[in-house]
This record gives structure tokens, sequence and C-alpha cells, in this order.
């Protein structure tokens, strides 16, 4: 049986495209992500091209950035990647950019203030996209609470705290706000406080990787509040900080023994602060056992 010319250019065809499309899957996952995520123009040239699409612009924008970072979360569940192989700052300028073209665009807002302050660190950027959003976004409680949990838990600005939160209220119709701007005066706490923060951020998000990411941070920061409370109990009981976790295991006042669901080990400082080795994030933990124990025994 003969086979056609044509057919043979199609065959041909598949071939070469099957020999190249392996090493082309590779180059696009080491690329950087503006180029991962396609060309990206000024924003000035693309709000002269969008015309009156802006919106739609802004929304691809977004769409790009939630895919790309959820594509990385799901590799750093994986162990495929360290936190610092994110690019945070490209993510953070392409969000500015979407929020220029609409700023009335729900998503930038609410994800930026997921991945700025937890992931990035960027409080104070957080915050300003926050207060630019209010100018637009008169009517959404919601921004004003970020604002307000950021500079009470990260920023320790428990003035700037209480107006947001008292905004929040107004805004809301909700008096839990306002009573929440004198919790955060308060310095304990913060942890139960966080807790209520993430909890309210997990209900509320649609997407599914990100849903994930609330969900492991909310357990590991009840781990904190047990060894916490736990710590407390002791500090009534004996009159002096514990010097260690499996001190307050071994003496009954921590069961079952806490476990970081980010791979870490729980420690408790001088002060009786408790943190972890993962710093609550995956892929962060990168020293054997015996070197976090010789760390612990330096602190203590």
């Amino acid at each position: 049986m003969r086979i056609s010319a044509p057919v043979c250019l199609l065959l041909a065809g598949l071939i070469l495209y099957v020999l190249s499309i392996s090493p082309f899957v590779t180059y696009m996952l080491n690329k950087p992500i503006e180029e991962k995520l396609g060309y990206v123009p000024s924003l000035q040239v693309v709000k002269s091209l969008s015309a009156d699409l802006k919106e739609l612009a802004a929304a691809s924008l977004v769409m790009k950035v939630m895919m790309y970072y959820g594509g990385e979360i799901s590799k750093g569940m994986e162990g495929k990647i360290t936190p610092e192989q994110i690019d945070l700052q490209g993510m953070s300028r392409l969000v500015h950019g979407a929020v220029k073209l609409d700023p009335y665009n729900m998503d930038a807002y609410y994800f930026a203030q997921g991945f700025l302050t937890w992931d990035a660190g960027q409080f104070k950027i957080a915050n300003e996209l926050l207060e630019y959003g209010m100018k637009f976004r008169t009517w959404d409680w919601q921004l004003p609470y970020f604002a307000g949990f950021n500079n009470a838990f990260f920023l320790k600005d428990f003035v700037k705290a209480a107006e947001f939160y008292k905004l929040a209220g107004e805004l809301s119709g909700a008096p839990i706000y306002k009573s929440l701007a004198g919790r955060y005066l308060q310095a304990s706490g913060q942890t139960a406080l966080a807790l209520a923060y993430l909890i309210s951020m997990e209900k509320g998000e649609t997407n599914t990787t990100l849903k994930k990411n609330y969900q492991i941070r909310i357990a590991a920061f009840r781990e904190v509040r047990r060894i916490e409370e736990a710590r407390d109990r002791y500090l009534a009981s004996a009159g002096v900080v514990p010097a260690s976790i499996e001190i307050l295991v071994m003496e009954g006042f921590l069961s079952p023994p806490p476990s970081d669901p980010y791979g870490g080990q729980f420690v408790l400082e001088n002060d009786g602060k408790v943190v972890t080795t993962s710093k609550f994030a995956f892929g962060a933990v990168k020293k054997t056992s015996r070197q976090r124990a010789g760390d612990i025994h330096e602190r203590n």
C-alpha cells in the first residue's frame, strides 16, 4: 500500500512535533514569570491598546498571576521548589499594573493580600495597594479589614489597625470589627487573632489551591495556639516560662505533641514566643535534625 505525499508530510510533521514538545515544555517551566505569562508591555502601552477593554485586560493579568502562583504552590507542596524560587516581585508588579488599569478589580486586591503578606512579607506594599483600592471600592469592608489585620499582626501599629477596623465595622454593619480594634491594642493574643483572620479568608476563597494553602496555615497556627495555651498553664503553675516544648509534653501540659504541617519543628524562644524552623512555608526547612537541635540548644 503506497502512502501519498500529503500523508507523509503530515506524519513527518507529527514526529517533529513530538520530538520538539518535550524540550519546549522544560524550557517554559524554567522561564521567568514575565515570559511564562506571555510578554506584558508597559502599563501605558496596555492602557492605550486596551481602550474600552481595560477591565478585561486587568482581569487577564490577574488570572495569569493566579495560574502561575497556583502552579508554584503545588510544586512547593511536592518539595520541587523552595519559596525563594517563586517570583513574588514579578507577581506584585503585574497585580499593581492590573489595579492601575481597573481599580475596581476585586480579585487583584484579595489575591495580593494573600501572597504579599504571608509569602512576600511586603506588608507596607500590601497596605498601599489596599488603601488605593479603598478610594474606589468605597463600599468594600474587606479592604480595611485586611489593612487592619496587617497593621496589627505584622506591623504592630495598633492605632492604624483600630482605624481600619472601625471603618470595616461601619461599612459592614458588624460590631465585631469595632471590638477587634480594641483587642488589637492588646500586646498578647496575636495568634488567636491571626486564626480568626485566616479562617475568614479561607471561607471566602474560591481558588482551590489557595484555599488549601489557607487550610494548611490554619492547621499550623492552631498548633501554635495549643503550645501557647500550654505555656501559659505551665507559667501559672511553675511561675517561670518553660525552657522547651519537650518539657510541656513530658509534664502533661501539652498532648499530643505538636506537629508542624510545613515539616518544621516548633521551638520556644527564651521569652516564651513560639516559632518554627519551617517559618510557615514549604521547602524552608533545610537543616538536619542535628543542626536544628544545636540551634535550639544555643538559644536555651
